[in-house]
C-alpha cells in the first residue's frame, strides 16, 4: 500500500496519508496544501462545535 508522509500544521508531527483516502488524493493533486492529522482535526472540530453553542 502506498502512502505519503505529511507534516501536520497544528502539532508539527509527521503522519501517514494512505492510498485511497481523501487526504491522499488532495495531497497528490496539490502538495503545498495545509493538512492536519486525525487527532488535531478531531480537536479542532470539537472546539468549533463547543464555540458554536455559546
Amino acid at each position: 500500500m502506498f502512502y505519503y508522509e505529511v507534516l501536520c500544521y497544528n502539532c508539527k508531527k509527521i503522519f501517514k496519508v494512505y492510498e485511497g483516502s481523501l487526504k491522499y488524493k488532495q495531497f497528490k493533486e496539490r502538495k503545498n496544501k495545509i493538512f492536519c492529522c486525525e487527532d488535531c482535526s478531531h480537536k479542532i472540530r470539537i472546539d468549533a462545535i463547543k464555540n458554536f453553542f455559546r
